[in-house]
C-alpha cells in the first residue's frame, strides 16, 4: 500500500473523507486543501447510469462556463484562405491550412482546440488516428465543424468546453481553477451539472447522476451532494 505524504495526510485531516458535502462546502473544502505550488484545477467526476456502450445512452454535448477555465486555450483553425481573416480577427493562435495538415502528420499537436470547416472534413478525416486519442477531432456536435469559424473561436476562448461520458459511465471535467472565488466556482459547476441532466437520455433508467465528487489537481476527492446542485 502506498505512503501517505504528509501533504496528503494534512488534507485528509481537513475533511471527512467518508461525509457528504453540498456543493458550496465542497467548493469551500477543495481551496482548503489545495497545496500545489502552482494554480491547481479544479475538477468534477460525474458518475452517471448509463451505458455508454449503447448509443442511445450516450451522453456528449458543450457548455459555456460562466466565468471560463483560467486556462489559456490555444485555438487552431484549419480553413480555407478566405475564412483565415475571420479566424484571425476573433483570436485564432494558428489559421491555415495543408502547412497544419502536414505538421499534425508530422506529430505536431500543441493546441487544446483545432476548428475546422465542412468543406475541410474529407482532409481532416485523415488525421483521426492523431487527433481523436488527443481529444482534438473537430466535431459538428461540438461546434467544432462550422461555417462560422470566428464564432466558434470566440467561443473556445471564453471556456466553452465539451464533455463525454467515458467506457467507465463517467464525465471528468475542469470547472475553473483553486483561485476562482467561490461564487465563480459554483456558478461554473451549476451550469456544468446543469448541462448534464438536460442530456438525460429517454433510455437511461434508475438513478441518473449516481455519484459526484469535487477535487483539484493532487488533491483528494470530495463526495457532493447531488441534491445540492439546485439548492
Amino acid at each position: 500500500m502506498a505512503k501517505l505524504t504528509k501533504k496528503r495526510k494534512e488534507a485528509l485531516a481537513k475533511f471527512d473523507k467518508n461525509g457528504t458535502y453540498s456543493l458550496t462546502e465542497a467548493i469551500k473544502v477543495v481551496k482548503q486543501i489545495s497545496n500545489t505550488t502552482f494554480d491547481s484545477s479544479v475538477d468534477l467526476d460525474v458518475r452517471l447510469g448509463v451505458d455508454p456502450r449503447k448509443a442511445n445512452q450516450m451522453v456528449r454535448g458543450t457548455v459555456m462556463l460562466p466565468h471560463g477555465t483560467g486556462k489559456t486555450v490555444r485555438v487552431l483553425v484549419l480553413c480555407t484562405p478566405e475564412k483565415e481573416a475571420e479566424a484571425k480577427a476573433a483570436g485564432a493562435d494558428y489559421y491555415g491550412l495543408d502547412e497544419y495538415i502536414q505538421k499534425i502528420k508530422e506529430g505536431w499537436t500543441d493546441v487544446d482546440v483545432v476548428i475546422t470547416m465542412p468543406s475541410i472534413m474529407p482532409k481532416v478525416g485523415a488525421l483521426g488516428k492523431i487527433l481523436g486519442p488527443r481529444g482534438l477531432m473537430p466535431n459538428p456536435k461540438t461546434g467544432t465543424v462550422t461555417m462560422e469559424v470566428g464564432k466558434a473561436v470566440t467561443e473556445a476562448k471564453a471556456g466553452k468546453i465539451d464533455f463525454k461520458v467515458d467506457k467507465f459511465g463517467i464525465i471528468h471535467a475542469a470547472i475553473g481553477k483553486v483561485s476562482f472565488d467561490e461564487t465563480q466556482l459554483l456558478d461554473n459547476a451549476k451550469e456544468l451539472l446543469h448541462s448534464i441532466i438536460k442530456l438525460k437520455p429517454a433510455a437511461a433508467k434508475g438513478t441518473y447522476m449516481k455519484s459526484l465528487f469535487m477535487s483539484s489537481t493532487m488533491s483528494p476527492g470530495i463526495r457532493v451532494d447531488q441534491k445540492s446542485i439546485t439548492a
